[in-house]
């Protein structure tokens, strides 16, 4: 297996690149993961795999992170939410993600199960997303949080007092939401440099005009600026464009972060041929 992104996030000189991959509806794998397969040729470390994104039911997260592991050879993080399970059903679950060879969990607390107006499920939450921290860090896992600096609010002063909470509780790098621009991120650099952390910068490619406008309009913890939403409109080949943008927001990471989380949007995993 290459490189363990747990082993690297505490090397302070390594620039860490991780690709965020949601599971498959249903149990088919074969096609995501030749997908995934095929970016072999490219310069990153490993997988993020996300967990019933937007409260909607994907393959195992866990499942889905071990099988990423023993197909692709490339290590994989497991998204961990305080959303699905109780405090039991979660410690089974880190017990089992160690001994599947997972080393690195992010706790989250996962999107609101309300949204799924479909299938409407309870939202557990039978302890915090602090607790959940411990949780991990104690199970003796390689520990990770999310930065939802919530810019739509300027929630990042408050973000950042939880994320001391977090790293109080056990957390050992966090990952941001989504930036798309260098005032963000020197703002997000500047607040949490004092916690001496590992931060791993979000980056989520713009695909479309209408892409842009509804991740600011409807997906709360992201903003994109409205110079950013112009180009959009405007540009001849915006997915082109996106992808421009993207691989500038990873220079910029490279500049002030330990490394950068790219999101490919709907499956898009062919863009990163561009981007990296």
């Amino acid at each position: 297996m290459d490189i363990n992104p747990a082993s690297l996030f505490l090397n302070k000189n390594e620039f860490i690149i991780t690709i965020e991959v949601v599971p498959p509806h249903g149990s088919n794998v074969e096609d995501i993961l030749e997908k995934l397969s095929n970016l072999n040729n490219l310069s990153f470390h490993g997988f993020s795999v996300a967990s019933n994104p937007v409260a909607k039911s994907k393959m195992s997260a866990m499942v889905f992170t071990h099988l990423i592991q023993t197909t692709i050879k490339k290590p994989a993080i497991l998204h961990c939410t305080i959303r699905d399970h109780n405090r039991l059903g979660l410690q089974s679950e880190l017990w089992g993600a160690k001994a599947m060879g997972i080393e690195s969990v992010i706790a989250v607390t996962g999107d609101p199960s309300a949204s799924n107006v479909d299938n409407p499920t309870e939202f557990v939450a039978d302890l915090n997303v602090f607790e959940l921290i411990t949780l991990i860090r104690n199970s003796n896992l390689h520990t990770g949080a999310v930065l939802d600096f919530r810019p739509e609010i300027n929630g990042l002063d408050r973000e950042i007092k939880r994320l001391e909470k977090k790293v109080a509780a056990g957390c050992q790098f966090v990952v941001t939401q989504p930036v798309y621009d260098e005032s963000t991120a020197k703002q997000i650099f500047n607040g949490v440099k004092h916690l001496q952390i590992p931060v791993i910068m979000g980056i989520l490619p713009l695909l479309s005009y209408k892409h842009a406008k509804f991740l600011h309009d409807k997906v709360d913890g992201i903003a994109v600026p409205e110079l950013l939403q112009q180009h959009m409109e405007k540009a001849g080949n915006p997915i082109d464009y996106g992808v421009s943008q993207a691989k500038e927001m990873l220079d910029l990471a490279k500049t002030m972060f330990s490394g950068a989380c790219i999101m490919p949007p709907f499956d898009r995993y062919d863009i990163l041929q561009n981007i990296l």
